[in-house]
């Protein structure tokens, strides 16, 4: 089991303070750093989601920091939901903060469902290593601005499950038909990626470049 070293911080963004847990791989070094978005605010998404912990654990395997903040409106996040905007410039001032103390860029940008539809808006501002996108809000989905999704990086890994009544499988590859981006589908799992998470971790880990 890799070892990490954890903390638990207030960054500054633009509605007031924003939650934030860093997780760091053991001994300080890193190759770089990776921004975990998670999922709907209003449907009870937060930085403690399993996806998003998922992803974060991978990436710290992987020899990356991990920046794992609240949305606004979320645990000891400032601000309301803002469907997106809001959300994107707040993502925006974490990587400000981790370019400023790790030295490093560009960042990998990873999220799941209503975190990867925004992190596919902070992708039109930053030029990402690598984006890895779980169950992505693709097509309308209430709340969740899916109909102004951003691109993704043709290296970005996409990966949804098979039985998806949240985001239908159909809207995803609609989204990355025109792009000719790769969508990995995992055979029987729904939105939540229900005891199928290790799935995630060893789709990401296999697909990396070391």
């Amino acid at each position: 089991m890799t070892r990490t070293t954890k903390e638990h911080l207030l960054l500054d963004g633009a509605a007031g303070k924003i939650e934030c847990v860093i997780d760091l791989p053991a001994g300080g070094e890193h190759r770089g750093v990776a921004l975990v978005a998670h999922p709907h605010p209003l449907f009870g998404g937060s930085l403690d989601n399993k996806v998003a912990q998922t992803l974060a654990k991978t990436f710290v395997e992987l020899g990356y920091v991990a920046l794992r903040p609240n949305f606004r409106g979320v645990g000891a996040s400032a601000g309301v939901h803002d469907e997106g905007r809001g959300e994107t410039e707040d993502l925006l001032a974490i990587l400000d903060y981790a370019r400023a103390r790790f030295h490093a860029a560009p960042p990998v940008l990873a999220g799941f469902s209503f975190g990867a539809y925004v992190q596919t808006l902070v992708a039109r501002r930053v030029q990402p290593e690598r984006m890895a996108l779980v169950g992505v809000a693709a097509g309308f989905v209430s709340g969740g601005g899916g109909d102004t999704l951003g691109r993704g990086p043709a290296n970005s890994i996409i990966i949804h499950g098979e039985r998806d009544e949240t985001v239908p499988l159909a809207n995803v590859l609609d989204w990355a038909r025109p792009q000719e981006l790769p969508v990995i589908v995992v055979p029987g799992a729904d939105h939540f990626f229900h005891r199928r998470l290790q799935i995630i971790k060893n789709i990401i880990k296999g697909s990396w470049q070391r």
